[in-house]
């Protein structure tokens, strides 16, 4: 059974008609299922305003439709602008960059989250500290020298090391392999916690091997100074005219990788803790640059991001191993340049109590 009730008011509010009449002046209809109430039980509960016919839906939604239309042209807008923020100029423009920093420096954009996992995943159980040996102590004295004598050789080794520089241009011109040994031996003094000695130094002569390592240092370095490094960065960078292109890696006649041992293995498959292995780490690369610059060496620190894990598998290292710097070696270039940069004076980098 179907009953058809016309409402006391049309639901549009567009005319006002008696009880009786069949349609308002817009032609609007109100129907009902059948229901097994009687016809003035179903008036008693029927509110003419909760009745709307198909045609007031859709006279509703062609007044939204322009509303709908502006909202998501704006939320488009918006994407397009978030977009573009995010480019950053090739190293041609960054000179003439505005000074306006859209992307501020942070922490983890230096983080390398990504991660290449090898063949040789350490197994096994940490050794505990005490199925270790004892190690014997023997007696030990330093060089004594007059204090005038100390006085002579600490100027000289300061003005020796204050003529080190970061350098670019670096020549092909061979360089002998024990000098570079006799550095690596020496950045192999330095202290480590627990004598651990977490370092690992792999030295780069092959040709081939070489371009490897600049091809996946410069494609990861486009990265970084397009988007990781944030634009603060790239623009406090620009004044040294620097950029992804790192030609020096092709040239100079010795790369040293320089990575540091996360935990060691022992013969019976045991790890063994590596305690502060990076600052461990950070100290030998001191002491290395010190060495090159005693035989008239250059380098230049660099710390490639992303590029660990990479070179890692290039260089067949195993997975306890990361990447913390790389350093090309060999004699400055005949037109080799450096920014005339200024150290700080004692004064402002020594507190004395």
């Amino acid at each position: 059974m179907m009953y058809w009730f016309r409402s006391l008011h049309c639901p549009l509010k567009c005319c006002q008609l008696p009880t009786t009449s069949q349609h308002c002046s817009s032609q609007h209809d109100i129907s009902l299922a059948a229901m097994p109430e009687s016809r003035g039980t179903i008036r008693k509960h029927l509110h003419p305003d909760r009745l709307v016919s198909p045609a007031a839906v859709m006279a509703l939604l062609t007044v939204l439709t322009p509303v709908l239309a502006v909202v998501l042209c704006f939320l488009i807008g918006l994407m397009l602008l978030r977009s573009q923020d995010k480019e950053t100029t090739s190293p041609g423009k960054t000179e003439g960059a505005p000074k306006a920093d859209f992307r501020p420096w942070v922490d983890q954009d230096l983080q390398d989250d990504t991660e290449i996992k090898g063949k040789e995943e350490a197994d096994g159980d940490w050794v505990e500290s005490n199925e270790e040996e004892e190690i014997p102590h023997v007696p030990h004295s330093a060089p004594g020298y007059p204090e005038g004598t100390m006085l002579e050789r600490s100027k000289d080794f300061y003005t020796l090391m204050n003529q080190r520089r970061s350098v670019r241009f670096i020549s092909p011109e061979p360089v002998p392999r024990e000098v570079i040994n006799n550095a690596i031996l020496t950045a192999g003094t330095a202290p480590s916690g627990a004598h651990t000695e977490p370092w690992t130094f792999v030295v780069v002569s092959d040709l081939g091997t070489k371009h490897q390592i600049r091809r996946i240092v410069e494609e990861e370095e486009e990265v970084n100074y397009r988007q990781r490094m944030g634009d603060k960065w790239v623009n406090d960078l620009s004044k040294l005219r620097t950029n992804w292109i790192k030609e020096y890696l092709d040239v100079a006649p010795y790369l040293i990788l320089v990575f540091k041992q996360t935990y060691g293995i022992l013969p019976n498959g045991e790890k063994r803790t590596h305690y502060y292995n990076e600052i461990s780490v950070s100290i030998s690369c001191g002491l290395l640059l010190a060495a090159l610059q005693n035989v008239g060496l250059v380098t230049v620190t660099t710390t490639p991001l992303n590029c660990g894990p990479q070179l890692r598998l290039l260089l067949k290292r195993p997975a306890t191993e990361k990447l913390l710097m790389l350093l090309p070696v060999g004699y400055p270039a005949r037109d080799a340049t450096v920014p005339d940069l200024k150290r700080k004076p004692l004064d402002d980098i020594m507190v004395h109590v």
